[in-house]
């Protein structure tokens, strides 16, 4: 993934506090591409067991004994998928985008597992990085992704301040029933 910028915040996404609370109770969650884990460390306060993954191992050795948390270093770009067969009552993406993903991802949703996703999105190459078109969300791409597989329960995309300014995309869905993925 192209760099976002070399600012590192503790403070979890106001996006996913809002929606955190929809994660089955005590549900496994995963946090894709968890950089410094500040997502894991919110939902495992939350009384969720977290699996926390990034390619990152020295970002990982920061969240290491630190209760409910699980860690787990991979190449999620150029590595097979590890969660083939597993199930997570949620799954937390922030600002991280590799399309060939998205499949795994939707399929590693358990039914009634809530899926919280917020990342760049077209336009923001006029705040910097990323500005490669292949890590910003093309218009409404999230919700055509989960479209047929997920129900929405909210979604919003344009330009935002905070934590710096920026344009995102972003995603609150649940799975409530079979997967139908093409095969």
């Amino acid at each position: 993934m192209e760099p976002t910028s070399n600012i590192v915040t503790a403070t979890p996404s106001a996006w996913v506090c809002r929606f955190a609370s929809l994660i089955p109770a005590g549900g496994r969650v995963l946090d894709l591409a968890c950089g410094n884990g500040r997502h894991a460390r919110h939902l495992a306060g939350l009384g969720h067991a977290v699996e926390a993954v990034d390619r990152n191992a020295q970002a990982l050795e920061s969240l290491a004994g630190i209760p409910g948390i699980e860690t787990r270093c991979a190449d999620l770009e150029g590595g097979p998928w590890p969660y083939i067969g597993a199930n997570f009552a949620g799954i937390v993406v922030t600002n991280y985008l590799w399309r060939p993903l998205l499949p795994s991802l939707l399929a590693t949703l358990d039914k009634g597992g809530i899926l919280i996703y917020e990342t760049y999105a077209a336009g923001n190459e006029r705040f910097g990085k990323p500005s490669n078109p292949a890590f910003l969300l093309r218009k409404d791409e999230l919700r055509f992704i989960v479209r047929g597989h997920l129900d929405i329960i909210a979604f919003e995309q344009g330009e935002v301040t905070q934590p710096r300014p920026s344009v995102v995309q972003r995603i609150c869905a649940v799975r409530l029933g079979e997967l139908r993925l093409p095969e």
